[in-house]
Formats: C-alpha cells, structure tokens, sequence
C-alpha cells in the first residue's frame, strides 16, 4: 500500500497558516478576494509549479491544478482556501492539500492516473458575499445579477472587491464545468462538530448537507413604562419571542427528525432600554434538515406557532425568508466507495448528515460527489482555537488516497 507523508501536510498546512495569521488572537483572517487570500492562491499554484502540474485560476478565482491525461474527465478534489474572521487553520486548507498530498503519492509512486486528478482550492466559500462563489460558478449556480448586486456586512460590492485583485466580476460565469467533465468530485474535511471527536470515531461518511431556510422575523407590540404597565396589560414582544423559543424542540419533536435543526441566532430589542418594556423584536430563525418535505414541515410549524404567541401576547408577526436551500444528497456509489475503503483500512466510521454547508453542496446531482469528515477536537471550528490531530489527518488522507487510486486507475469503458 502506497503511504501519504504527514509530515509534508504538517508543513503546508502551516505554510498557509501564515497567510492571514493574526498575532493578536491567533486567528486566520483570509476572507474570499483579500490580499491573503491572493496570496494563498498564488501559493498553491507555486506548490503545482513543484509538481509539474498544468494549473490556472478561472474567472471565479478558483485554483484549478491538474495531473494526467487531458481528454477524460476528471477526479476532482476539491475545498476551500479563503477563511472566516479569526478562523482556524484546518477548515477548507485540510480538503485542498490533501489533494496535493494525494498527487505528490503518485507521482514518487510512478503512477500515470488513466483519469486525471483536479486538485481545486475554491473561492469565497465562507459567504462572505452570501454564497459559495466558487462551487456555484463550476456548477453554473451564478447570474449576472447576482454578481452585479451581492455585497458584503460592511456595504462592500463582490464586484468591487473581485475587480481590485484583478478579476473580471462577469468571467466567473465562464467557470461553469460541464458534468461530463467531472467522473467524481472528492471532499474531505474537518467535522467541525463534536460527534466524531466526542464518540472516538475516526471517519464521518457525509450522507448528504442539510437544507437551509433563513427567517428575518418581528413581533411587534407596544413600548411601556416597566414600572407602570401591568403585567397582565403588557403587549410585550420580548415575552412572544421567548414563548416560541420554548416551543422549537416540540415543533422539532412532532414536525421534524434526529437530523432537524431550528436556532434563533440574532436577537434584537426595542428600544431596548432596561426601563421599557420591548416594543418590538427583531430576530432570525434557522432550520435545517436532511429531508425537503420536514423542512418545509418545520417551517410551517413555525410560522403557526408564532401566529398563536402573537395572538395570545396582542402582537403582530411580521417574517421575511431570506433563503431557502434545498437538501444535497451524497451519491451512494461514492458513499460505498468510502465506506469499503474504510473498511480496508479498519478504521471506524459512521454515516451522518453534514449540519455545516460546503463547496460539495452544489456538486451533488451536478455529478457524482461524495465528502467523509475527520474529527475535530471538542467540535470547534471557526476559531483560532480549531484542532485536529494529526494522526487523524493521516489517516483520513489515507482513505482519500486509497479512493481515488480506485477511481483514477480504472480502465475506460469501450
């Protein structure tokens, strides 16, 4: 059996630590189209230099670096480069050099792939404009529109922002890559949840990614003084949204599934001042799940759960669906693929559901496209504090390599 080296991944992924490293809280801030996340970029493409690999950006900024033959369709391995504010060093990073580890194996093996691999580090996966600009201009998910109006928190145009590192805005709609290109997309990642780390489970085989809906949400009642209403006369909007909070593990219960997730993540008073009873609250609601029907069975429950509060309360509801994205199943042939590797390997594993979205999202049903997950240790993510022991990248490197070699290696059909 052909051995990955983790001690060449122990040092890329520490190499690219530095761009975007953050003294001050040990953080990785490379957000999609900064200058360190150019710099990762122009990174990786020196590492494909190394390889002799055939690379390029496209016009979505995506690093696209190939190894073997030109007419057949790819394996494609695939994740992320560009990082939350003050996120860790493993998230998206782990998915793309792996990939690398994955060829340079080859290469010192003298193995010539019968398909060629694509290892990507995609772009602006981290939303900071709303999207997975990369996975979504590849799998032709991107409008005009969209790219000519999405904006960052802070007011920044995607467009702006694309055009200062010298990117065309509109060429990201040359990237899309036609299904015949791509015989299988390939993600690994760390879990970025406890469940692995918590039950000493090495491999998580990604069933499929949760669907998505995204509420902007108010009730509205009536300002009062908090010495002089009554109680019983108070039109508190406060009081209404902490009812329905009460409510989401009923709703989960009857409506929904092991899987099912509802969060209220953004609370906001009005006028908010310690002496006034709440006039108005603002706050978001998000639900998950696997399956689109208990999505929208959630969703339902929800908004006639908050008809009720406010009826009860002498409130008014107002809601606004910001977005609604539907499930992405894992393709199951891949899903066996991993499983039997696994297997092999005699690692544990387990099947489960991916909470968190990822570039693999757009990919399911575009082709064949599976993901597996390695622990992260307590469940953290998105903080400078992430971590993922080696051993575990090892071996979840390992199993990448073992898939692909079955993939790349199989003779083409006549």
């Amino acid at each position: 059996m052909h051995q990955i080296d983790i001690e060449r991944i122990e040092r890329d992924i520490n190499a690219l630590a530095q761009f975007g490293f953050n003294e001050a809280d040990r953080g990785i801030y490379r957000q999609g189209f900064s200058e360190a996340d150019m710099a990762a970029r122009q990174w990786l493409r020196d590492r494909f230099d190394e390889l002799g690999m055939a690379h390029r950006m496209d016009g979505a900024g995506n690093v696209i670096g190939r190894y073997g033959p030109d007419d057949r369709p790819c394996i494609m391995i695939a994740s992320h480069l560009d990082s939350v504010p003050a996120g860790g060093i493993f998230d998206g990073v782990l998915g793309v050099i792996a990939g690398l580890e994955v060829v340079r194996t080859l290469q010192q093996a003298g193995i010539e792939p019968d398909f060629p691999i694509e290892v990507v580090g995609t772009s602006e996966e981290e939303g900071r404009f709303g999207g997975m600009l990369g996975a979504q201009a590849m799998t032709g998910h991107l409008t005009r529109e969209w790219l000519d109006s999405a904006r960052d928190e802070h007011g920044h145009a995607l467009k702006d922002a694309m055009l200062a590192v010298g990117l065309d805005p509109h060429d990201a709609l040359h990237a899309y890559r036609r299904p015949e290109e791509i015989k299988a997309f390939l993600e690994i990642h760390v879990e970025q949840g406890p469940v692995l780390d918590m039950e000493k489970t090495t491999i998580g085989i990604v069933e499929g990614i949760s669907g998505v809906f995204k509420w902007n949400c108010r009730l509205i009642g009536k300002a009062d003084h908090a010495g002089t209403a009554p109680m019983h006369m108070r039109s508190d909007a406060l009081m209404g949204m902490v009812d329905f909070a009460h409510e989401i593990q009923r709703i989960i219960d009857e409506e929904g599934t092991d899987k099912s997730r509802i969060t209220i993540g953004h609370v906001a008073c009005k006028p908010g001042f310690p002496h006034t009873v709440p006039g108005e609250v603002d706050f978001t609601i998000v639900g998950r799940d696997l399956d689109v029907d208990v999505m929208t069975a959630l969703a339902e429950a929800c908004e006639r759960v908050l008809a009720a509060i406010a009826r009860r309360h002498k409130l008014r509801f107002e809601y606004e669906q910001m977005s609604w994205l539907k499930p992405a199943h894992c393709d199951p042939e891949l899903m066996q693929l991993i499983e039997a590797k696994t297997r092999a390997l005699d690692y544990s594993y387990k099947i489960m559901p991916s909470g968190a979205g990822h570039d693999v999202q757009f990919f399911c049903g575009h082709t064949k496209a599976a993901m597996f997950f390695v622990p992260s240790v307590g469940g953290v993510s998105h903080a400078p504090d992430e971590w993922t022991h080696w051993s575990d990248i090892e071996r979840g490197t390992q199993l990448l390599l073992e898939c692909v070699m079955e993939l790349v290696c199989e003779k083409v059909e006549a």
